[in-house]
């Protein structure tokens, strides 16, 4: 088994998926629309295989929450070296992204950056 996708709320999609084509080469899928509830979403798709659906609907409660909290902290992208999660992480940061922390390598090992999408989500870039 594998994961195939993973879906997150959002109050733009079109700035999602603006953000996840600039800095992580996703390719978006074809837009759909369910005009009755007023639901959208895109499916990207990465290198690899895995996918993320982000979707918007009216009524979708947006809550400010204290981190680290349960539920998903943060999914991975790799860079491929640790060359590029520098060069990624810099230019997330010149173009005004939210940097959370790093570069660096973690304890266990791992060399990693985190950044918030648009809407506050954690995507870590490790290598």
């Amino acid at each position: 088994m594998h994961i195939e996708h993973l879906a997150i709320w959002s109050e733009d999609i079109e700035q999602l998926r603006a953000f996840y084509e600039t800095y992580f080469g996703a390719t978006a899928g074809q837009k759909y629309t369910n005009p009755r509830r007023g639901f959208q979403s895109y499916f990207l798709a990465f290198d690899g295989g895995c996918r993320l659906e982000i979707m918007q609907m009216p009524g979708i409660a947006v809550e400010e929450t204290i981190e680290p909290r349960a539920g998903l902290a943060h999914f991975a992208v790799s860079a491929g070296s640790e060359e590029a999660v520098d060069a990624l992480t810099r230019r997330l940061e010149q173009d005004g992204c939210r940097v959370s922390g790093g570069p660096r390598r973690t304890g266990d090992g791992y060399y990693e950056s985190v950044v918030l999408d648009p809407d506050g989500n954690r995507v870590e870039i490790t290598v």
